[in-house]
């Protein structure tokens, strides 16, 4: 990923240092099972521990040769140690390497996106808190519905998060595989205590049934888990983005006193950030079609999987990571309007109110379908003319026939759409 959308520890984990060190433990633990089998002298293990290292500049150059990266690294290592490296890979094949490091870096990566959105909902539940009782317009289909607050708003929010945070932990839970099968998965020229040990050793899983590869239904099941995640990240930021339009502008994200919004109007604030996420979270949802198709393989294996997980495992994973810390931002820094909440709840002309009059004329004695015709008659009249709802209710004769002043008074505290908040918060904050 480019070094724009990266942030260092991510991108650590998927750099080629990182992915040797990680092959040459499970090698040198491979060894340690081996000689506890008996198949490995002591001696030669201490040897193999001692001179075992790799040159990355030195993998290429046999890499261009041999055409195989797992031979050059292996290789590589020959030279370094001598004569006891014939002791190294034995009974085992490339993909027991490849795939139980990528289980490894995997998992390794998950650890810190796991962390980053533990902390975004400790974020989101403080900012619930904080606005509970901020009070704004609800919309549906960008239109005036009724009121709701901030608070509720962000309140949900953390909700779908942290069903992403349980699906994560489940997804980690099924990739966190070893597979030291060798080279059809059957164990035949490695004892299966080898896989046992070395999966322990990494806190992984022995693969029930391994091919020649780690099944890859694995792999798809967290990458949708992540595409999942990337439609939640661009819900909250549209939502964002639609409060911080200038006819809105209820929220709007933090401005530095030396952030520049446009290179031509100096009075430019835009939604930057959100809009980034928008575009971030589409790439990661795409990348959920190719993981999901590599799920088919040729029999115990081909390699047609190898290209989409080398480019597409350190990228989505590097830009969940970086999404995930830049959403957390947001809101932490989210600069809250009330007094334009206010506002723009006083330019709806109490239109919000529709339901509980028709509901309140019901009460009467009215049908629903004439309950309806009647306040939708008034509320046309009060959007199209922009005056208070209340005041042409008040001053219609008909429906002064059913409710009385006092009554329609009370119809128009808004505390009244208020009164199960407590328990919602309560329902999620148990």
């Amino acid at each position: 990923m480019i070094p724009r959308y990266s942030r260092n520890k991510l991108k650590e984990i998927w750099d080629p240092k990182n992915k040797f060190s990680i092959w040459l433990q499970i090698e040198l633990l491979i060894c340690e099972a081996q000689q506890k089998l008996g198949n490995i002298p002591k001696k030669s293990l201490d040897n193999i521990k001692k001179y075992s290292s790799f040159d990355i500049k030195r993998i290429d150059e046999i890499e261009k040769v041999v055409k195989h990266d797992v031979i050059a690294f292996l290789t590589n290592l020959s030279e370094n140690i001598g004569e006891d490296s014939r002791y190294i890979h034995l009974g085992i094949t490339s993909s027991d390497i490849l795939d139980t490091c990528l289980s490894v870096q995997i998992k390794q990566s998950i650890k810190i996106i796991r962390n980053e959105l533990k902390s975004f909902l400790s974020i989101l539940k403080k900012k619930s808190k904080k606005y509970k009782n901020y009070n704004c317009i609800g919309r549906s289909h960008g239109i005036f519905a009724e009121p709701t607050t901030f608070g509720l708003k962000l309140l949900g929010k953390y909700c779908e998060f942290k069903r992403s945070y349980d699906r994560l932990l489940q997804a980690e839970n099924e990739i966190s595989i070893c597979a030291i099968s060798g080279a059809v998965g059957t164990f035949a020229n490695v004892d299966p205590f080898v896989e046992k040990y070395v999966a322990k050793k990494l806190g992984l899983k022995p693969e029930q049934v391994s091919t020649q590869i780690i099944p890859r239904d694995r792999h798809a099941f967290l990458f949708s888990v992540l595409g999942v995640l990337a439609g939640s990240i661009e819900n909250l930021s549209t939502e964002i983005r639609h409060l911080q339009r200038s006819e809105v502008r209820e929220v709007e994200e933090y401005f530095d006193q030396n952030q520049k919004g446009s290179s031509a109007m100096p009075h430019k604030r835009n939604p930057v950030l959100s809009e980034n996420l928008t575009g971030i979270s589409r790439m990661i949802r795409n990348s959920v079609i190719p993981f999901v198709e590599n799920i088919t393989l040729w029999h115990e294996r081909d390699i047609s999987h190898s290209s989409v997980e080398r480019v597409l495992c350190p990228d989505i994973l590097i830009l969940t990571d970086f999404a995930i810390s830049r959403i957390k931002n947001i809101i932490d820094k989210l600069v809250v309007d009330k007094r334009k909440m206010n506002e723009n709840l006083n330019n709806t002309k109490y239109l919000y109110n529709s339901q509980r009059v028709m509901l309140e004329l019901v009460k009467k004695g009215l049908s629903r379908e004439d309950s309806y015709k009647k306040v939708q008659k008034i509320a046309m009249k009060s959007w199209k003319n922009e005056i208070s709802f209340k005041e042409l209710l008040l001053s219609d004769n008909e429906i002064n026939n059913f409710l009385s002043k006092s009554e329609i008074e009370e119809i128009f505290d808004i505390n009244y759409h208020y009164k199960n908040l407590n328990s919602i918060f309560k329902k999620v904050f148990k």
